[in-house]
This record gives structure tokens, sequence and C-alpha cells, in this order.
């Protein structure tokens, strides 16, 4: 006689984070706000001390939210995916395609110019990306790509671009713009825009 395994019992759903009191959010953006602008300028160098000092807060504040200076890093680095992703998505529906995309892409690449590469640097101190940022990382190429292939639509972009060429020429243009600002007469964002030119189609070069 054939016997039936009796079922598992059921896993009980994974209990949603409590969100966070009124004055425990504001600290917490307070936090973020200040190591943001000190990651940009300074790396992963500036101590947690330092950063509560910046955001007016008592050290213990920030290590209540951020045990570890690396989890306070790719909480600045999320936040700021997230920030262009919605940046993204509110041009999703303007009615010219291509300077929708063109504009977002030049915003994109000021955003991180003069600033030290947050992603990079993360990797490189050996810390792995949690799934919070992955997934931020993820809407961004998401929405990226849907601004792209509406541009490619439209016929305002040359056809045969990615999203992974995207990011490709959005890192050489942040190099291209950090080695010409040293120079007499610099000026922001035209070698980006340069290459942006490059992703018109032959005949309107």
């Amino acid at each position: 006689m054939e016997s039936r395994s009796e079922p598992g019992p059921q896993a009980a759903p994974a209990a949603r984070p409590r969100p966070l009191r009124a004055d425990a959010a504001r600290n917490r953006a307070k936090v973020l706000d200040a190591a943001r602008a000190a990651f940009a300028a300074e790396g992963l160098a500036v101590p947690l001390d330092e950063i509560a000092r910046r955001a007016g807060v008592g050290a213990g504040t920030v290590y209540r939210h951020f045990p570890t200076k690396e989890a306070l890093f790719e909480a600045v680095v999320a936040d700021r995916l997230d920030a262009l992703a919605a940046g993204a998505e509110a041009v999703l529906d303007a009615h010219d395609a291509g300077a929708a995309f063109f504009d977002f892409f030049i915003s994109m690449v000021e955003d991180a110019d003069g600033k030290k590469d947050l992603a990079e640097a993360l990797a490189a101190s050996g810390v792995g990306l949690s799934p919070q940022t992955l997934a931020s990382a993820a809407r961004l190429q998401a929405r990226l790509g849907a601004l792209l292939d509406r541009a490619l639509a439209a016929g305002a972009v040359r056809d045969g671009v990615s999203v992974a060429d995207l990011h490709a020429l959005a890192v050489g243009a942040l190099a291209a713009e950090a080695r010409a600002a040293a120079e007499a007469g610099y000026v922001q964002g035209r070698l980006t825009r340069l290459i942006c030119d490059g992703l018109l189609p032959p005949g309107d070069r």
C-alpha cells in the first residue's frame, strides 16, 4: 500500500521590518546626508565618529542604524542608485524620448563627476554587495534600458546601442572629464556631450 508523507509545517512568513519612528528616521537621513558628502569627497577613509559629528548626532546613533562603516557606505551607494532610478522613472513618459534619454544620461554622469566612485570603492574594500544594493542597481539598469528603448524606437539613438555600452561610455566620460578638469578653459560636461554625439544616428551628426 502506497504511503503518503504528511506535509511538513508551513514556514512562517518573514516579519516585515518595523517602520522607524519619526525622530529615528530624521537622524538616519542626517547620517546618510553627511556620509554621502564625506564618502564622495574622501572615500571610505572617513571615520564613523567624524560622520556623526558632521551629521550633528551622537556616535551611538550612527552605530544603531549602521553597525559598521561598510554598512553605512553601502547604504549610501544604494540610496544614490535609488535616486538615479527615480530620476529615470520620472521622465519615462516624456514627450521627446530622445531628449529625455540624453538629458538623463548627461545628468547621471554629472552626478558622479568629481566624486569618488562609491560602488567601485566598495568592491575594492572587499565588501560584498547586499541583495538590497543589487536590487537598486537592477532598478537603475532597467529604467535606463527603458529610456534607451524609447529613444531607439524614436530614431533618436543609433541602432545597436545597449545598456552595457552606456555603462562603458559613462565610465569613459567620467575619466575624460576628470582628466580635462585640470586644463585651462575646462568646461564641465563638454566631453560628455561629445560622447553623446557619437550615440546619435549617422544622419543627425
